[in-house]
This record gives C-alpha cells, structure tokens and sequence, in this order.
C-alpha cells in the first residue's frame, strides 16, 4: 500500500470517528418537548386536543430522531401526531404512515390493537384496582359482593382485604329480594363475575366494559361488543363475555343490566343466544361440552327470566320489561327526577325534602308514584334509558324489539339443538328438539302480527296490553322484526320503506321520530330519542336489511354511519363517543347525561364499545368503492340521491 493511500484511509478513519463521537454525544430528541411545542401552537382552546375549533397555523415542522425534518399539515393530521407523540417510547421513531393514515384505515387499527384491550376487566387480584377504583365507587370503601353460595370466591377475595386497604368484600344473601337491594343502595359496590380456579389460585374470566364512567359488564353492550370481537380476532374475549353471562344467571338469577349492586333486580336487552350461535359460526371447533354449558344457561334464562306470569310474560303471551325493585331507582344524576317528585311532594302538601325523604322511608305511601318508578325502571331494563316512548308507560307494553329477539332466541335454540346436538338436547331431564322451539317461535310471530302489526301504515308498533292498543310511535326497535327475521317478504318490503322514510338521517338511523314534547320549554330531551342514533340499532338493521337481499339500502345506511364517526373522529382528535345527533352529525349531544367517550386528553384511550364494534363491523360489509369515498368524506347526501 503507497504512502497517499495510507494517509487517505487514516484521514477517513478519523473522519468516521469524529462523527460516531458527534453522534454519540448529539442529545436525543425529547418528544414531550415537541408535544408541548404543538401543543402551545396548535391546541388555542387549551383541552389537549387538536380540532377543527382550534385556531393555530394548522402547519408544524418537527425532527425526528432520524434527523429528517417533516412538515405536517391540517386539522387530521396534526391531531394524528399528537396522538402518537402520547403513545410514542422515547427510542421510538414518529412513524409519518400512521400519522398520514387514511382516516378508515387507522380507525379501525386503533380499535383493533388499542382499545378492545384498554377496555378489557378481570375481576381477580390484579384486575381489582382497575374494576373497583372509578368514579362509581365510595372514595374510601370499595365494596365486592359475592354471591351467597360462591364460597371460592368468597374465600379468595375475603383473604385480599389484607392487601387492598379499601376492599370491603360482602357476601350476598340467598335470597336477594327488592327491599334487600334497595337496603345496599347506600352502599354501593361491583358484582363478581366468573372465574378459573386452579392450584389454590384465582382469575377473573376478561369482560369488556363500555369505556368511560361505564366501568363495569353491561347486558346487550356486550353482545355488540362481542360482534366487534369477533370481527377483530378477539374470539377469545367473546367467549369470557358468554361465560360471565353464565356465571350471572347461575348466581344472580338473569343477566345482569350491569354488574352493580343496585341492578341485582334489573335485566337488559335478551341477546344471549346471538352471541352462542354467532361464537359457533365463528368457530365450527368449539367444543360441544362448552355451547352445551351456554345453552343450558340461555334456555333458563328464557323459562326463568322471560316466561314468568305476570311478571315478563303477560296475558296476551307476548313479553314486556319490568324492572322490579322498590323505591328511585339509585344510579341517575342528582336531580334527574325533581320535576316528578315535585308534583307528588305538593300532592301529599310537604315541602320537598321533607317528602322525598318520606317516601324513601317509605312512611308515605303512594302507589301511582311507585307505578311510575316501575314504569321507570323497566325503560332501563329496556336499555332505552331514557325515551319518550316508554316513559312512564314501559311496564304496560308488549314491544316489538323484546319479542323479535325472543323469537330470536327460540330460532336460534332450535338452530343450535338442529346443527351442534343432533336434534336431541337435554336440560334437567327434560329433552328438546328443533321442533319444539320452533313452534314457540311460530305462535309469537302469530301473536306479534295479530296484535302488533298495522296493516294500514306497514309496520310493527308496540302493543299497550292494559289500553289494549298500539302505541303509534316511530322507533327503531318497530322494525327489529327485520333482524330477527319472522316478517315476510312483503312485509320487509313496507318495512324498509317505513324505515327510510321515517327514520333515516344524513348520518344515519335516529332512534325514534321526533317525539318530543315541544310546548314545554322544560322538558327533558331524551338520549334515546330524535335526533340521536345509536350503533345497537344501526347494526341491527344493517343485517336485517342484508337478511331479506336489501344489499343497496344496507351499504347506504353503513356508509352514512360510518361517515358520521369518521368525520368527528378526523374533525375532533379521533374522537370516539357513546352517540350521536345524526341530523346534525356531531358527537356534541346535549340530551340528559352527556356523550360519553368525549373527555380524554391526546388520544383517546379506548374509544366506546359498541361504537367501536360499529365501525369495525361496517367496515367489514362496506363495499370497495364506498370505502374509498369514506377516505375521502365525501358527503354521503351527494352519493345517495333520490
């Protein structure tokens, strides 16, 4: 080798050195600084967010730790980084495809990776804190009760008092009657759900929770919940909500309306059978021992929930809500009930405390006022919590979303019986076959079209059985029948045709028509109600639709909903809610008790539940092309015209 060549290679050498030494003193790129620099540009309005109200340039330019300068642009992207700069590990890169994402697309990918598992509970020693520490819970006692003959689950909690300084665990009565829950109504505490017990040790089976202040297993949430799932891979966290299903109805009686204490008397929504037939669907290899064990359960749910006389089953053979339980129902915001209790204070002449307290004592006596409170709790059993449709009037109705998913149930058992066991199904000594459920579904579908069907208007219409009359009011839940499928054809057909007519929205499907009482400038707006939509009934109908070949009128309806939580979402910082006003396609609803899914800062951890199963099952039926457009947000009234 010559001198000059030498000399070059040493000179290189130093060279590389020098700048590995540069490189390994260079201070690192502290990404909380860049957050706080956007912050302070971007977010005017100071709620840790970047939306379409914020004022800034909406331009930022950072490095990254790659020492590539990026220039971000617009309301959705800069609202992306800020995201994933709250995600991000310090030794991670800012990844520009995520923050460039198609809106759809990182939708659906945060749903998928992030939030099913940020709403994911257990409830066992390392799921506690997480499953009793929340707004619902007593600040100094958080109390777990168990039921009386869960003696495990007793002993294992029982020795943990030690270790949680709060935990107050509580064994259950065995006979837990209306007076008793109305007892505990001042104390407050989670239900506990199932579990696997091995080597002495205990874990809680997972169930996912709505999000939010919603810290705890709802009844048809976790039905939609577990569409979503399904769709996502999650089987796994399917077949937990199914079997803490079970575990409700073997030690609480029915399926809880949530696991609280003060809803021991209180059911939700049937959908049971759904979820078993759907997990099998999914999965033809799931073992018969374990749908056995969930059908058991769905049949006595069915017999001992559903088919009680006079209590959910009426005289006319159709089903209604009741809430049972005594006194005002504990879980509403103070003041939800002042205007009632007013009117009953100056009826009985006291002033209002000294009344309600009375009444809660129950040293007064006042039977229409507990008609109303009975009235009250079934529309919370109903799930409709609250509408003008069912306000006090719930308990006096045959409604048709009730009983097409009772019909539902009975097909779906006999599907089960047909295809997993052979037509040969026994349950406490008592066989069934196909036959047998299906001809209970035949003699509800004879009674729901002799007494809830109007032929003159094509469509279904809950029946007042103590009026004796159809209670004429537009709601979503008329054309359940559809989803269930126990219409004929041509009643789809009218059905359809009533339901984009009357219902339909720029956004997508509003809960009832606009029912509310507008000469009085007090009245509640009800959640439930126009112009609100929410995503049990749009999936719903979506398959109902699809169930009877409307393919075109099932993808405009997808696509509406879809555009409605995508457009906030790219508007509002991914934001995700519990509803939305579908006339005016925004998450800001003012109706009683808010939006939930609306209050976080950055990025939102988790979404909502059966909004998130939305989407993820819209996506999953939407066609190409309309997906394409929903990248774009092209106005979904420019796409479907008339």
């Amino acid at each position: 080798m010559n001198t000059q060549l030498k000399y070059m290679l040493i000179v290189s050498s130093l060279i590389i050195l020098n700048s590995c030494k540069q490189e390994a003193t260079k201070e690192p790129i502290r990404y909380s600084e860049i957050m706080n620099n956007l912050l302070k540009q971007e977010d005017t309005d100071g709620d840790k967010k970047i939306t379409i109200e914020d004022k800034g340039p909406k331009k930022f330019d950072f490095i990254n730790t790659k020492g590539t300068s990026s220039t971000i642009e617009g309301t959705y992207h800069l609202s992306n980084l800020l995201q994933e700069l709250a995600i991000l590990k310090e030794k991670d890169t800012i990844r520009l495809d995520r923050v460039k994402e198609m809106p759809s697309y990182r939708i659906s990918r945060l749903i998928k990776t992030r939030y099913w598992d940020n709403l994911t509970r257990s409830i066992d020693k390392k799921g506690l804190e997480k499953v009793l520490g929340d707004t619902k819970s007593d600040v100094d006692t958080l109390r777990l009760y168990i039921p009386h003959q869960d003696s495990i689950a007793f002993r294992y909690f029982n020795e943990l008092e030690n270790e949680f300084s709060k935990l107050k665990v509580v064994k259950l009565p065995e006979e837990i009657t209306p007076h008793f829950v109305k007892s505990i109504n001042d104390k407050p505490g989670i239900l506990n759900l199932a579990y696997t017990h091995k080597d002495q040790q205990v874990k809680g089976v997972p169930f996912v929770v709505p999000g939010g202040r919603f810290n705890e297993m709802y009844g048809w949430d976790s039905y939609f919940e577990s569409v979503g799932l399904l769709i996502d891979g999650r089987a796994d966290l399917a077949i937990a909500m199914a079997e803490n299903f079970s575990y409700q109805i073997k030690h609480y009686g029915k399926i809880l309306n949530a696991n609280r204490s003060y809803y021991l008397t209180r059911t939700q929504p049937p959908f049971f059978s759904s979820l078993i037939k759907e997990i099998y669907e999914h999965n033809h290899q799931i073992s018969k021992e374990w749908i056995s064990d969930q059908l058991k359960m769905v049949i006595q749910e069915y017999e001992n929930v559903w088919m009680q006389k006079d209590v959910r089953l009426t005289s006319t053979g159709l089903n209604r809500f009741y809430g049972e339980g005594v006194g005002i129902p504990p879980e509403t915001e103070e003041g939800h009930f002042d205007v009632v209790l007013k009117k009953y204070a100056d009826k009985h002449e006291l002033d209002f405390n000294s009344f309600v307290e009375q009444y809660k004592d129950e040293r007064i006596k006042d039977v229409e006022l507990d008609q109303y409170f009975t009235h009250d709790r079934s529309m919370r059993e109903s799930g409709h919590d609250t509408s003008n449709r069912l306000d006090a009037v719930c308990a006096d109705l045959n409604t048709v979303g009730l009983n097409s998913s009772l019909y539902k149930y009975e097909t779906d058992i006999a599907y089960l019986i047909k295809n997993v066991f052979e037509d040969n199904f026994t349950v406490a000594n008592k066989k069934y076959n196909a036959a047998y459920w299906l001809s209970k579904a035949e003699q509800r579908k004879k009674l729901m079209n002799a007494l809830m069907w109007n032929e003159q208007v094509g469509v279904f219409y809950d029946y007042n059985f103590v009026t004796k009359s159809q209670a004429q009011i537009e709601s979503t839940t008329n054309y359940y029948p559809l989803w269930a499928g126990l219409c004929t054809e041509d009643q789809a057909a009218s059905l359809v045709k009533n339901l984009f007519k009357n219902l339909m929205q720029k956004g997508g499907l509003a809960g009832t028509g606009d029912i509310a009482d507008h000469s009085n400038p007090n009245a509640p707006q009800r959640q439930w109600d126009f112009p609100n939509g929410w995503a049990p009934h749009q999936m719903m109908m979506w398959r109902g639709l699809l169930n009877y070949g409307y393919e075109e009128e099932a993808q405009e309806l997808i696509y509406r909903w879809l555009w409605t939580i995508t457009k906030n979402a790219v508007d509002y910082n991914g934001t995700i809610p519990e509803k939305y006003d579908v006339v005016n396609c925004t998450h800001k609803v003012y109706a009683e008790y808010g939006n939930v899914g609306t209050e976080f800062d950055y990025i939102t951890p988790s979404g909502f539940g059966w909004m998130n199963a939305s989407y993820q099952l819209g996506i999953s039926l939407i066609n190409k092309e309309l997906r394409s457009q929903l990248d774009q947000l092209t106005d979904p009234d420019s796409i479907f015209k008339e």
